[in-house]
């Protein structure tokens, strides 16, 4: 752990505390102020900065293979993840159960901070040529995984409905599974973006500026929330249940990012090292987003970040330890 990345965890440490303070002095308006703020971050700044990143993207450079081999077991990952979580809630039914829960629970332990956290420890640890890899897998990071972890909570809600007699026929059904899926204010300003860039147009430089800026605004005002979410719902009323869901984040899902690089990919040295990395940061806040989107689980959400993030300066060494032993 160098002292750079221990600076920038102390750093959105400090946000979120200051979000959990000014919730308990009631200076966010309570739920609904809180609510409002998440569909501020989740309604304009993200999707801000989602279509400023594809519109400037160019597809044609970034490593193929190297993404396949991070984003194809993540998405068998959050599939997972998802079916598995699905299957307890049909087996347990839960009066207080939301359709979307399986959903919210596979982002948050599929979810990275490769921004945050991810930037600063890449370029530390891995120089220029590990940074590029590493932002290769940010430019796409959004888009693979809250796409389809959107579809899949889109299915459950529309599942969920025809349950109570209250769905279309299966093709209307499907069309609004689609509709839903593609407004998204995740997935359509990623359209968006990578429809500008096919069109061979640059951003005029007050857009590109106005969406900078906006998409700077996202950070700070995720972490603020959730802290201000801690301090309205608490951590977790199963702490060992909380626990063990960082710990598949941590350690188990950077395991399977290495097994498939290392056997059906043939990586070796940086690239492995900076796929399993990746996959093996702390939480992102688009996992408490994600939650406020479909409102279920926001204390879940936020109390996986904090404890990912802090217990992330234990496990982040084990497995640099681990790569420098499979070099």
């Amino acid at each position: 752990m160098t002292w750079d990345l221990a600076f920038k965890l102390l750093a959105l440490f400090a946000m979120i505390a200051i979000g959990w303070l000014a919730t308990r002095r009631g200076m966010l308006g309570g739920a609904e102020g809180q609510r409002a703020m998440a569909g501020a971050a989740f309604g304009i700044f993200v999707p801000a900065l989602l279509f400023r990143t594809m519109a400037a993207l160019d597809l044609s450079q970034l490593p193929g293979q190297l993404l396949l081999a991070f984003f194809g077991p993540l998405m068998l990952w959050a599939l997972a993840v998802w079916g598995w979580e699905r299957r307890r809630a049909d087996r347990h039914v839960d009066p207080d159960a939301h359709p979307a829960d399986a959903a919210v629970r596979s982002v948050a332990l599929t979810f990275g901070n490769t921004v945050q956290v991810g930037l600063p420890f890449a370029a530390a640890l891995f120089g220029q040529a590990g940074l590029q890899i590493h932002l290769a897998i940010v430019a796409l990071h959004a888009l693979v995984i809250l796409s389809l972890i959107t579809v899949l909570a889109e299915i459950d809600l529309a599942r969920a409905a025809a349950r109570q007699g209250e769905g279309a026929a299966l093709g209307p059904m499907l069309l609004g599974i689609v509709r839903q899926s593609l407004l998204h204010p995740v997935v359509l300003p990623v359209l968006l973006g990578m429809g500008w860039r096919l069109t061979g147009l640059t951003l005029h430089p007050v857009a590109d500026q106005m969406l900078l800026t906006l998409g700077q605004a996202g950070v700070p005002l995720c972490l603020i929330l959730i802290g201000a979410s801690l301090a309205q719902h608490g951590l977790s009323p199963d702490p060992r249940a909380l626990l063990g869901r960082v710990l598949l984040k941590l350690l188990l899902l950077p395991a399977v990012v290495a097994a498939a690089g290392w056997w059906l990919f043939g990586l070796r040295g940086l690239p492995l090292s900076v796929l399993v990395m990746a996959a093996a940061l702390p939480i992102g806040s688009n996992a408490l987003l994600f939650a406020q989107r479909y409102r279920t689980r926001e204390g879940e959400a936020s109390a996986v970040i904090v404890v990912s993030s802090v217990l992330f300066a234990f496990s982040a060494p084990l497995w640099l330890a681990v790569l420098a032993w499979l070099s």
